[in-house]
């Protein structure tokens, strides 16, 4: 029965595939391999460009195009987020995509089943979802934390299923609940780690025999590749091919579902950075301006006057403009410290003072008039003057004083 449902299979073409009802469960974005896993287009709207056309090809040539242009990118040297490897990673992820909507139109697989009852040529299929988890992680999109889960859905499905099928005794990892509507753990005030000691040590000891595990299986996988390039494959071969690179597949799986439980708090964390002001930044600056900035009246035009009759006269004719006399204007000074109080003894720092002793010419410091010119700027809150010491403010903060010296060594 396998084998005539692998000859189905070979004649199941994309347009049987794609005449099919898009609600339709073999095509659903997040059911299980009867229909793996599909991503969204409209979440990658640049993968439409590299789609699959050609209504006639089969599927095992679609996963052949597919599994060469995988093996290329993983192979390949070139940075991942250059525009050739990007073109490629989506080509290979249609593909993949395709063969995984005939494999469902073809209903190859049934939970039901065990490994031993599925078809040779049809035991390969059931590492769609694996390769669809590791080519989603290559794509470079702003939407990091839609792309992380993604990969997780296709990783955890793929494990599910080798699970159904007896491929490997294991226990499924628990699943993420992480979501946007929990706090930021990276707000979360402090408190003492209790650790585990039992469970981390069981912990250390799985990841131990996974990477032995894996290390083993990667020696057999090459011997195998080496048999399967023979021109006549005995169908032993080719099975123990496919299964030992599906259990390869089962230990990578485990360690990036564990890389990306530890990513997605991170990209949230970053996500809530980016709408909110920066760490800690707006709090300072706009302390700092509060300190350099003293506490300003509304502009308004003062004439002064010579007395009161001329208060009265200017006062009478322009009722909108304050006035005042010049003694007003002299006390209004000595008030706000500006002016010395005749009423007290003179300083003794006073020019008259100074003047015997020499000290006049410090007057004339270019370091004086600069601060001078300083405050001024400060005091009328020049523009350029402003954002200047904001920029020295805000690079202080970030670099600590003596942070950078390698104490005299080259």
């Amino acid at each position: 029965m396998a084998d005539e449902t692998s000859s189905q299979c070979e004649t199941v073409t994309s347009s049987n595939s794609s005449s099919r009802d898009p609600s339709n469960s073999d095509i659903n974005v997040t059911n299980k391999f009867e229909g793996c896993c599909l991503h969204a287009p409209e979440l990658y709207p640049s993968l439409k460009s590299t789609e699959v056309h050609d209504e006639n090809r089969k599927l095992s040539d679609i996963y052949k195009e597919g599994l060469n242009l995988f093996d290329f990118i993983a192979n390949s040297d070139a940075p991942t987020n250059s525009v050739e490897t990007q073109a490629k990673v989506k080509k290979a992820m249609n593909l993949f995509e395709e063969a995984t909507r005939l494999v469902s139109a073809a209903g190859i697989f049934s939970r039901n089943e065990s490994v031993e009852e599925i078809a040779t040529n049809n035991v390969k299929y059931l590492l769609l979802p694996a390769f669809l988890g590791t080519l989603i992680l290559k794509l470079c999109v702003d939407e990091r934390m839609e792309v992380v889960r993604t990969a997780e859905v296709y990783f955890r499905d793929f494990l599910q299923r080798c699970k159904d099928y007896g491929i490997s005794e294991f226990e499924m990892p628990e699943p993420d609940d992480t979501s946007e509507d929990q706090p930021d753990p990276f707000e979360q005030p402090h408190r003492p780690c209790s650790f585990d000691l039992a469970s981390m040590a069981r912990e250390r000891s799985m990841k131990i025999q996974r990477f032995k595990e894996l290390k083993e299986l990667e020696s057999k996988l090459k011997d195998l590749k080496a048999l399967m390039a023979l021109p006549d494959v005995p169908e032993e071969v080719e099975r123990k091919y496919y299964l030992t690179t599906i259990n390869m597949y089962i230990n990578q799986s485990f360690d990036e579902l564990a890389c990306l439980k530890v990513e997605k708090p991170l990209l949230a964390h970053m996500a809530k950075v980016k709408k909110d002001p920066p760490f800690g930044k707006q709090e300072r600056r706009e302390r700092r301006d509060k300190v350099r900035r003293y506490e300003k009246k509304p502009l308004m035009p003062i004439i002064i006057t010579r007395d009161e009759v001329q208060k009265k006269v200017y006062g009478a004719g322009y009722p909108s403009i304050p006035t005042m006399t010049v003694a007003e204007f002299y006390d209004k000074k000595v008030k706000d410290g500006e002016f010395p109080d005749p009423t007290k003894p003179s300083n003794r720092n006073a020019l008259q003072d100074r003047a015997p002793q020499g000290t006049l010419g410090e007057l004339t410091d270019p370091s004086e008039e600069e601060r001078a010119d300083k405050e001024r700027k400060e005091e009328v809150d020049d523009p350029e003057n402003l954002e200047r010491a904001r920029e020295w403010d805000d690079w202080k903060d970030d670099h600590r004083r003596g942070w950078g010296n390698r104490m005299n060594r080259s």
